[in-house]
């Protein structure tokens, strides 16, 4: 429980149409803030009821803080969140997973070290109703810490990740362009070798057919090729922006 850390968090959460899922992702992170942690959540102008019951939910929990994007999609609406926090670690939240009770706890000591930037837990794949499709997303991704490594085949996945605020300096803005939000955090902070991938399964990463996002693409090689080719090129230019200021 982070009740019992000195660290405040902010849990940045995306909302688009997840009325089916979003309470019980709720009901797993909430009782693992304390007072004065917050939870952020930009919604991307759901219409199935999921802004009112967040609305609802609002009056009830002084935590929650809620925006809405402009309905630019998953990105954006994760940079939204993003801009909007406060406090020194920001975790990365979708809405339809659901947290181990002890996600925060177990994460949380490794920003101890001054290197770490970045910290991305294992998940476990299930379905809707929570049966189990794979039971660690890095081991079927066969994932490895490195730059050029999660360049070529990214590990940097959202749903398990925590990193420090002060790369909300270097990540924001995040360019449309890149391939996905995660990777392109992932990116910014092992190229200065602060990504710590650790073994914990601390997600039930949840596939259902609605989500905003695929663990595995189905672009072709072409197309991959050119969004790393891309991403590359747009963390180097925003590596070389930052030391300029």
């Amino acid at each position: 429980m982070n009740k019992q850390s000195k660290t405040r968090i902010s849990v940045c959460m995306a909302t688009y149409n997840g009325r089916h899922f979003i309470e019980e992702q709720l009901n797993s992170i909430l009782p693992q803030l304390s007072e004065y942690d917050e939870l952020i959540i930009s919604d991307d102008h759901s219409t199935d009821g999921t802004w009112e019951f967040l609305l609802d939910l609002k009056t009830k929990d002084p935590r929650i803080k809620l925006f809405q994007n402009k309905n630019q999609g998953v990105i954006a609406n994760f940079a939204n969140a993003i801009e909007q926090s406060t406090q020194p670690i920001i975790f990365l939240s979708d809405q339809d997973d659901v947290w181990q009770p002890d996600k925060i706890e177990k994460i949380l000591p490794y920003f101890e070290n001054p290197q770490t930037q970045v910290v991305v837990s294992d998940l476990v794949i299930v379905d809707n109703d929570f049966a189990i499709l794979e039971p660690s997303y890095q081991a079927m991704r066969h994932t490895q810490a490195g730059f050029w490594h999660n360049l070529v085949k990214s590990s940097y996945i959202g749903a398990g990740m925590a990193f420090r605020a002060t790369l909300k300096d270097i990540v924001l803005p995040i360019p449309a362009t890149v391939p996905m939000h995660d990777m392109w955090i992932g990116l910014l902070a092992d190229y200065n070798r602060g990504v710590v991938f650790i073994p914990d399964r601390l997600v039930y990463y949840r596939r259902h057919g609605l989500n905003a996002s695929e663990i595995k693409t189905t672009a072709s090689r072409v197309q991959q090729f050119k969004w790393r080719w891309n991403a590359l090129q747009l963390v180097r230019k925003r590596i070389k922006e930052v030391k300029k200021k």
